[in-house]
Order: C-alpha cells, then sequence, then structure tokens
C-alpha cells in the first residue's frame, strides 16, 4: 500500500516510537511518504532521526505562498469539496481551545497535503495525535483525499476532548488507535456507542535492535535514571522532594535525569536549594543510542508521572532487563505489574515514591535481575513493533473496501 503518515513535527527525539512504525511498515513492502507541520531546521541527536528527516516533507517550509497557491489550486479545482472543509473548519473552531485563524491555517495546510497525495497517488492518510494533525487530515479527507485514521496517545488529548473537536474526529476516521486499554476507555466516553467498533488498541512497538545484545546483568550501581520531557506532567518535582528527603536519610543514590524542557530551570534551582548537585546529573536532549546506555547503566528507570497515555520509555527500559518505577496512571498498570516488574505508587504520593526508591535501592541486584528479566519478557510479548504494525496493516487494508459516509456535524 501506499501510505501517508502526518505528524505535527518529525521526527523529534520524543518520537522515536512513530519512526520505529513507519520503519516496520516499510520492512513489509509499504510505501510510507512522510508528512510533517514543522520541524525541518530543529536540532537533532540522532544519525537515525537525519536520515528520517531528508525523507520528509514538510507543509510550512515554503512559507505562505505555498499555502495561498495550494488553496487557490483547490478553488479551482474542487470548490465545493473546499467549501465544505471550509465549512467544517468554522464549526470546529466554534468550542475550540485556539481561535479561528488556526482552523484556517489547517485548512491551507490540508489543501497542501491533498495535493501532495494525489500526486503519490496515496490509498490512506494517518496521523498521529489526536490534536491538529487529526483535524488537517480530517481536512485533507474532506477536500476528496483518501481514507484517514489516527492514533490518540494521550494525554492531551483526554484532557480536553470537546475543545479539539475530538468527538467529530473519531466520527468521521475510518478508525482509531488507542496505544492501551485505558486510552480506548477514554475515547469511548466522547462518542456514542455505534462508533465504538471502530477504536483499536494497538500498542507502540519496540524493534529488537533497541535490545539486542544488552547485558543480561543490571548494572550493580545506585543510579536511577528518569527519561522524558521536563514539565509537570512527568512528575520531576516529585522527584526532587523524593531525592531530598533520601539525602536527608543518608542513602547513597545518584539520579539522571535525561531530557529537556520548559521546566528545566525549575528543577535546576531546586537541585542547588535542596544540595542535590553531587547526586543529580541533567542531561539535556539525548539520542535514542545515549538514552539505551543510561538505562543499562541504571539500576532502574524512575517516572513518577502525573498524566500519561502509555510511556513508551517504560518498554524500553523493560525491553532492556530494567524494573522500572512508576504510578498508577491511565495505561501504565497494563503494563507493570507491581513487584513483579517494578513498583506502582499512588501518583503525587512523594511519601510513597520515597520508599519504593529505597526498597529499590535496598533490593539485592539477584532480584534486581529477576524483575528485569520478568519486565523484558513481558513487554517483547506486548510490545513487538512488528507484531504491532502488521494489526495496523490490516486496518489500512479494511479502510479501501469501507468508505466512510458523510456524516453531519454534531458539535
Amino acid at each position: 500500500m501506499r501510505i501517508a503518515y502526518l505528524i505535527n513535527q518529525y521526527p523529534s527525539i520524543t518520537h522515536s516510537f512513530i519512526r520505529r512504525e513507519i520503519l516496520a511498515l516499510e520492512r513489509r513492502g509499504h510505501q510510507v511518504f512522510r508528512i510533517s507541520i514543522r520541524g525541518w531546521d530543529d536540532h537533532l541527536q540522532g544519525e537515525e532521526d537525519q536520515q528520517e528527516r531528508t525523507r520528509t516533507h514538510y507543509v510550512l517550509r515554503k512559507g505562505a505562498a505555498n499555502l495561498i497557491s495550494a488553496f487557490v489550486g483547490m478553488a479551482v479545482s474542487r470548490p465545493v469539496r473546499l467549501l465544505k472543509a471550509l465549512y467544517l473548519a468554522l464549526q470546529l473552531s466554534r468550542r475550540a481551545d485556539r481561535p479561528l485563524h488556526f482552523h484556517l491555517i489547517y485548512l491551507f495546510e490540508a489543501c497542501v497535503i491533498a495535493r501532495w497525495l494525489r500526486s503519490e497517488e496515496t490509498q490512506h492518510l494517518h496521523a498521529h495525535f489526536g490534536t491538529n494533525p487529526a483535524e488537517v487530515a480530517m481536512l485533507v479527507h474532506e477536500l476528496g483525499g483518501p481514507p484517514w485514521s489516527f492514533t490518540v496517545h494521550g494525554p492531551e488529548e483526554f484532557d480536553k476532548p470537546k475543545f479539539i473537536g475530538l468527538p467529530e474526529k473519531i466520527r468521521r476516521s475510518s478508525f482509531v488507535v488507542a496505544v492501551s486499554s485505558f486510552g480506548r476507555s477514554q475515547l469511548f466516553r466522547n462518542v456514542a456507542h455505534e462508533h465504538w467498533e471502530k477504536i483499536k488498541v494497538i500498542h507502540c512497538g519496540i524493534e529488537s535492535g533497541f535490545y539486542a545484545g544488552a547485558p543480561k546483568q543490571p548494572s550493580t550501581s545506585r543510579r536511577l535514571v528518569c527519561v522524558g520531557r521536563i514539565c509537570e506532567q512527568k512528575g520531576q518535582l516529585l522527584l526532587l522532594d523524593a531525592a531530598r528527603r533520601l539525602a536527608e536519610r543518608g542513602t547513597e543514590f545518584e539520579l539522571v535525569l535525561a531530557g529537556d524542557g520548559e521546566m528545566r530551570s525549575e528543577i535546576e534551582i531546586l537541585i542547588v536549594r535542596y544540595k542535590l548537585q553531587n547526586v543529580i546529573r541533567i542531561t539535556g536532549w539525548i539520542s535514542s543510542d545515549q538514552v539505551r546506555d543510561e538505562i543499562l547503566s541504571s539500576r532502574a528507570l524512575v517516572l513518577p508521572s502525573f498524566a500519561e497515555g502509555l510511556p513508551v520509555v517504560l518498554m524500553e527500559a523493560m525491553a532492556l532487563g530494567r524494573p522500572v518505577i512508576s504510578t498508577f496512571v491511565a495505561g501504565i498498570p497494563e503494563l507493570i505489574d507491581p513487584e513483579e516488574h517494578g513498583w506502582l505508587i499512588p501518583a503525587g504520593d512523594v511519601e510513597a515514591l520515597t520508599n519504593a526508591i529505597q526498597t529499590c535501592l535496598d533490593t539485592p541486584i539477584e532480584e534486581i535481575a529477576r524483575m528485569g528479566a520478568a519486565a523484558s519478557t513481558r513487554v517483547l510479548e506486548r510490545h513487538d513493533v512488528d507484531k504491532e504494525v502488521a494489526k495496523l496493516i490490516d486496518l489500512f487494508q479494511s479502510s479501501q473496501s469501507q468508505p466512510i459516509p458523510g456524516q453531519p456535524l454534531s458539535l
């Protein structure tokens, strides 16, 4: 099949799971046309992402002139389609969290993409994330584009479903992918029962190259690693409070914060205030290979998230044979059995987090190894990228014989 993928920003260090999915599709003989709204000049860490950038088409790269040209071309060639898409964009803006001009820009972007997809003879368009990429994909279809679908990761989509038109996107799509059963349940909440059948669970996957050759025995160090964007939802502020308590107890440990983000300066201030400069290190953004090395150098991964979908980094740590410390949030308990693959705590409970880290540090290395092996088995059973992509291909192919009926707006 000729499939197009639409992402707001690709490639990206935080979107390695999308790259894995695309490459798995191509290994199975399908052609993937990569489309990103922006990101052509972003700094990239890994060689794989740099290669992906050369294969990606960027909607905004040629500026406003290209958008206007595509819009005028659509007005001449498909005026009725354009009017319908314009009406849809106007309706979506009525209760949206973004003002009207954003939705008009999405329509201009859709005109560019629709032109590309006709040229490429694309059979299906798939968007990652149910926010603006899904809206652009929906508008592309309204302009006469191919069947379309999208993957919802959360938690942003779950926080404001009505304001991003999520119910309408679900109704108008060929199918919707949720990355966990929890995610599917949140989508069920936003559409009538008659649409539930089109919402499928397909997990994000790990390829064998990521964990091949990883040492069987975990590190004997007392180092923990937290991988992810430094932001409010990942819980690094709580992790610093736990680290301070551990230091006050006299517990020996190291903590690596692998990532960057909008709260980095606040975190750095607290590290100094809590006198933790000798035990906490922030790496900034690093490549996938460097993330792998940081995980392998650690006893366990800790991610005390307040809100999630299902974090890929948990899968990566488990695939590498490391137990994890995380929270009873969203899809995380579907992946991790407490005491078997790591430790789960109530989100926001600093005392529970402190105690879980202390327990991990005090656990004999033989038990850490057993938990890591069980974690690896668990994640490879559920998150093999080739197995999950096979499910996705079946959905792409079935969409070709199941045209989407016209549906009235119900915002």
